[in-house]
């Protein structure tokens, strides 16, 4: 596999991820070395590669300023997969508090042929909580020659008494120029030869996670060769074609509910994959919005009728309306239903634009202000309504009829549920 190939053997290779490599090297050079380490962060953004790494500085014969130099027998030996002191637990697996307690059974023997034992425990976040109270006395006191490396994907999982005892690292996902830039890279090497906006929309799909970059370019070369057109690259992703991306895009900022479903309709009687659908239809809003706000687009920019149309139809709201409505459409229980689709669409044509919470704030705020000014004096009683009268005679009744309206604006299920349930309490 491509992806195993260019896997980083060193901290020098490892993209994106400056501030935790910096540390880490850091760390190696000075002999301030964890006992325990906890490395969490989004899939694919090189947790285990850089635990593996890691290990092999901490048992490098020759490291050169942090860095493992991989011509030792250490290094060989781990980069072999053959070094027994470095074990690779998948905690989803081996999650169990008997496999903990087998390895806590063993942690006590010196290393065989290595400096350290290292642990590697990926995806730690799926031991049960039997299994982690059996790690957490180990991980307090661990002997010298011992160091547990925990990768996660989901660090709120992990036990506060485990994260605790550990030295935190958070992954980030790379930025795409940091992708493109490695993508390019490895093409030099190979040899294959992919258009820049082809890299881009690779790296873009990728959503920050190198591996999924080179796995996705393997896949564009294994389809069109290594000389791929920018068509090619949009078809081996399965990308949609922009127009009806773009339309749908047009029909949701005009508000034009009928359009924006016979888009909907059309794309799913043509079988398109409807969730990278609606992802490349958010993407095109949000690039419009980013245009708005700054008010000028990059020369060349094929949406530029998109921010003049936004701009007639109210600007910034109509926007972000479209945004939110579409961005939390769920496919997961019937990825070829529109249904999710078209209702993301009624949502962002229907329901009007709710007020700001400061609005709403100010609104209660001057509200109470005016029921605390009109408080009748003690003992006295306000004078009762006058029948058939609209308008409410005291000021709690003014009050609650415009904090009503307010939450009514915000929310209407929120302003239903308060209809004539709420009291002012003095």
């Amino acid at each position: 596999m491509l992806y195993g190939k260019w896997r980083p053997r060193g901290f020098d290779e490892v993209v994106g991820q400056d501030h935790i490599v910096t540390t880490l090297r850091n760390a190696l050079a000075t002999g301030q070395m964890a006992h325990a380490y906890l490395f969490s962060g989004p899939r694919g953004t090189g947790k285990t590669t850089t635990a593996r790494i890691l290990a092999r500085a901490l048992n490098c014969l020759a490291p050169v300023e942090g860095e493992p130099c991989g011509t030792c027998t250490s290094c060989k030996a781990i980069l072999s997969g053959t070094a027994l002191d470095l074990i690779e637990m998948d905690a989803a697996s081996n999650r169990g508090i008997d496999d903990i307690r087998e390895l806590r059974d063993k942690i006590a023997f010196a290393p065989s042929d290595l400096k350290m034992k290292v642990y590697l425990l990926d995806e730690a976040h799926m031991l049960t909580d039997g299994a982690f109270n059996a790690l957490l006395k180990t991980l307090e006191e661990p002997p010298p020659h011992a160091v547990f490396i925990l990768a996660t994907t989901e660090s709120h999982k992990i036990p506060p008494t485990v994260a605790s005892r550990c030295q935190r690292y958070d992954f980030h996902r790379m930025n795409n120029g940091a992708a493109v830039d490695r993508l390019h890279y490895i093409c030099e090497q190979e040899g294959f030869v992919i258009p820049p906006k082809g890299l881009h929309l690779i790296a873009v799909q990728s959503r920050g996670g190198m591996r999924d970059a080179i796995t996705l370019l393997e896949q564009v070369v294994a389809r069109y060769g290594v000389t791929p057109s920018e068509e090619g690259v949009v078809e081996a992703l399965g990308l949609v074609q922009d127009a009806r991306s773009g339309a749908l895009a047009l029909a949701l900022i005009e508000r034009d509910l009928a359009g924006a479903l016979d888009i909907a309709r059309e794309v799913g009687e043509d079988g398109v994959n409807l969730a990278r659908f609606t992802r490349a239809t958010v993407d095109i809003l949000r690039d419009v919005l980013r245009a708005s706000l700054r008010g000028q687009s990059e020369p060349g920019w094929q949406w530029d009728s998109l921010v003049e149309a936004a701009r007639a139809a109210g600007g910034v709201e109509v926007l972000t309306d479209a945004i939110a409505a579409l961005a939390t459409t769920d496919f997961r229980l019937d990825p070829t239903s529109p249904i999710p689709l078209e209702v993301a669409i009624a949502t962002a044509v229907l329901v009007p634009t709710a007020p700001e919470p400061r609005q709403v704030a100010a609104t209660a705020a001057e509200g109470r202000s005016a029921t605390r000014a009109a408080r009748p004096a003690a003992g006295t009683r306000p004078a009762p309504a006058t029948p058939g009268s609209d308008e409410p005679q005291s000021p709690e009744e003014r009050f609650m009829r415009e904090l009503h309206e307010a939450c009514r604006l915000a929310n209407p299920r929120l302003g239903a549920w308060l209809n004539g349930s709420c009291k002012v309490i003095a």
